[in-house]
């Protein structure tokens, strides 16, 4: 007994975020990789809106044979999923986006219409967001886009608010107007009305700006108003980390006349 209480028991544990997957499709990916754990190490699997964090907790007496193997399968989980990893530790999309910011010492804002402004709550939710956040624009009418965004009038009459053509005036309009080195914008139909054939609720074009680059992409979300509130803000601020990683990769032409 005596032995066995001078044991000590660590527990280490390691983090991994990632974008773009449902809880379904994680499901299949993560079976064999969990059938392949010893016990001492568990795997946590929470989701939402399409960000996933995963949390492996291992509790061992060994510190530094728990380390190795911690690092190990931490290591095998990054290359498993790859393009797919936001982040190695436990942080919002939020603060990864603020940190590459700071780094770069780049500023940022944002023009959101179907978003409603949920883009800049999330960047301003990190502490010391002021450094990079400059302001947001939240051009839910055409008229504002027109008058204070600078959208083409003609664009809006002949794509539509929510359009490729649009949605990229819109954030070169919001950096010029802030002054900022990147942007978001986003242009869509949360729902639950207001959807069409061609355009069905849950449609959102997002795009994003660093520099002289701008990329954009038109996603079909699903779920009530609220999820597809939060999952265009995802994707947007996934799609400026991304570009600001040099990793980002361009989603193939969409005709969505």
């Amino acid at each position: 007994m005596k032995e066995n209480e001078n044991i000590h028991i660590h527990k280490e544990t390691r983090h991994i975020v990632i974008y773009g997957y449902t809880k379904a499709e994680l499901t299949n990916i993560l079976n064999h990789f969990e059938s392949q754990l010893p016990e001492f190490v568990k795997i946590t699997v929470d989701t939402s809106n399409l960000v996933t964090k995963v949390v492996l907790t291992g509790i061992n007496s060994g510190l530094e044979l728990l380390r190795f193997n911690m690092n190990r399968y931490h290591a095998s989980l990054n290359e498993l999923f790859n393009r797919e990893v936001v982040s190695t530790e436990d942080k919002s999309l939020s603060q990864v986006l603020g940190e590459l910011l700071k780094e770069r010492e780049l500023t940022v804002s944002s023009a959101e219409s179907c978003t409603g402004g949920n883009i800049a709550h999330k960047i301003v939710q990190v502490p010391g967001s002021s450094a990079y956040f400059l302001g947001s624009v939240v051009s839910y009418s055409n008229e504002v886009k027109a008058e204070v965004l600078n959208v083409s009038r003609t664009n809006i009459d002949r794509y539509g608010a929510v359009s490729k053509e649009v949605v990229e005036q819109m954030v070169h309009g919001v950096t010029r107007l802030m002054h900022t080195d990147c942007g978001i914008a986003t242009s869509g139909i949360a729902g639950p009305e207001g959807g069409s054939k061609f355009k069905p609720v849950g449609t959102v074009w997002i795009a994003v700006k660093y520099g002289e680059r701008t990329v954009s992409e038109c996603v079909h979300f699903k779920g009530n108003r609220d999820e597809v509130i939060e999952s265009a803000t995802n994707h947007g601020i996934v799609m400026l980390i991304n570009l600001l990683k040099n990793s980002y990769i361009a989603q193939e032409e969409i005709n969505d006349d």
